[in-house]
């Protein structure tokens, strides 16, 4: 066989190891051989005495083999785990350009290797499910970024779930995960409460979905659970879900007050108890647990969504924010960015839109709770999430916060 021509980047080094040096690189042009010239089983015996040889290599020499090995269609097990399992600058010349690397091979990597490797396969092209699930599972933040960078990457949803309730601690993941078309309603509804501004902008506008077709086939199976008596809970927790009505009309002919607007004018002008704010909830649909982690969310978007989905009036919305004693105003006199920004989403926001957000949230945080659910969140039990619905993942999530965590 004749010797392949050298090029700059492999002329023999130092006398006295010159024929180690080229006999690493003739049994790699040996592996590299297309399978016209050589069979599986040559290449593999060949691969095996490649790697006792690259044992006692220098690093130079790994990661000359390693680039010239990179391209193949074909590389011998052995040898693949032998380079993944090198130092991160050799290993990431195949992590990067191998694409005959099957997916156990690189599960293997993640798992028996350091976070610069992972990192370094976090930016692999065509990474699958199997993969990106495994990467995130180390809960590397530098590592899932660049997961959720990769636009070539794809995410299964287990994945995508474990990186929102990630999100709740790990902030700097939330723009990146917004971005993913994997990422659902029901996972995005549950990231605004620990969003920042710019994140919660885009979770309206991208996830706040219309309910009118489910109206629309649903139209006639109103009649028929009222004939019934609303006796299926079942089916009356979800039609609930899809009408058009957001208030409660039984609470409202029960309140004292006589109507939301008065609950919420009686708030503006005496300030918002307990009592009252636990009416406005009633009266707006909404269980009270729902209501006060709306009425005490800092950033304010979540009572703009709460006075559009009932048809309360910009003045209302104005009313309950002065109810909190929340400025208007910055001490030098300039508008207040926080209700300047409570004002903008009251107004990007159409009321079906609204209602639907409002809805999910009350949904997962009253619905979905039940003793053992509570106790979960009270014991911050958040590696069982698998044993709980969307809505009870998203219950335990939004308010594992209020409960001293």
């Amino acid at each position: 066989m004749s010797e392949p021509a050298a090029t700059p980047q492999e002329d023999a080094p130092a006398a006295g190891f010159r024929a180690r040096h080229a006999l690493l690189k003739r049994l790699a042009d040996v592996v590299s051989l297309p399978a016209s010239r050589i069979n599986a089983f040559e290449r593999s015996v060949t691969g095996d005495l490649l790697v006792e040889m690259l044992r006692l290599a220098s690093p130079e020499d790994r990661r000359r083999v390693a680039a010239r090995l990179a391209p193949l269609a074909e590389l011998p097990n052995a040898l693949a785990r032998m380079l993944l399992r090198d130092d991160p600058s050799i290993a990431g010349l195949l992590i990067e350009q191998c694409a005959s690397l099957s997916d156990a091979d690189l599960v293997a990597c993640a798992r028996d290797t350091t976070m610069d490797h992972r990192f370094l396969m976090a930016s692999r092209r065509g990474l699958s499910e199997v993969l990106t699930e495994t990467l995130m599972s180390f809960g590397e933040t530098p590592v899932i970024e660049a997961v959720l960078r990769n636009s070539s990457a794809r995410l299964g949803q287990v994945a995508i779930e474990g990186i929102v309730s990630l999100s709740r601690t790990e902030r700097s993941l939330c723009p990146h995960l917004l971005k993913r078309p994997e990422l659902r309603p029901s996972g995005a509804y549950v990231m605004f409460w620990w969003c920042g501004p710019d994140e919660r902008r885009t979770i309206l506008q991208r996830f706040a979905v219309s309910r009118e077709v489910m109206q629309e086939v649903a139209e006639d199976v109103f009649a028929m659970a009222a004939a019934e008596n609303w006796q299926d809970p079942v089916s009356r927790k979800a039609l609930q879900f899809i009408e058009r009505r957001q208030r409660n009309r039984a609470a409202i002919e029960k309140s004292p007050y006589g109507g939301l607007e008065q609950a919420v004018a009686v708030a503006g002008q005496g300030g918002l108890t307990r009592e009252i704010a636990s009416e406005i909830a009633y009266l707006s649909g909404v269980k009270p647990i729902t209501g006060a982690k709306i009425l005490g969310d800092p950033g304010g978007e979540p009572l703009a969504i709460l006075c559009k989905a009932t048809g309360l009036g910009r003045s209302d919305l104005q009313a309950l924010w002065r109810s909190m004693r929340r400025p208007e105003t910055n001490a030098d006199g300039a508008p207040d960015s926080t209700w300047e920004r409570v004002q903008i989403t009251y107004e990007m926001l159409a009321v079906d839109r609204a209602q639907t957000v409002l809805r999910y949230w009350n949904w997962s945080l009253s619905s979905a709770l039940s003793p053992a659910l509570l106790r979960a969140i009270r014991d911050g039990e958040e590696e069982a999430l698998d044993d709980y619905s969307a809505p009870e993942r998203a219950a335990m999530l939004a308010l594992a916060e209020n409960f001293g965590r």
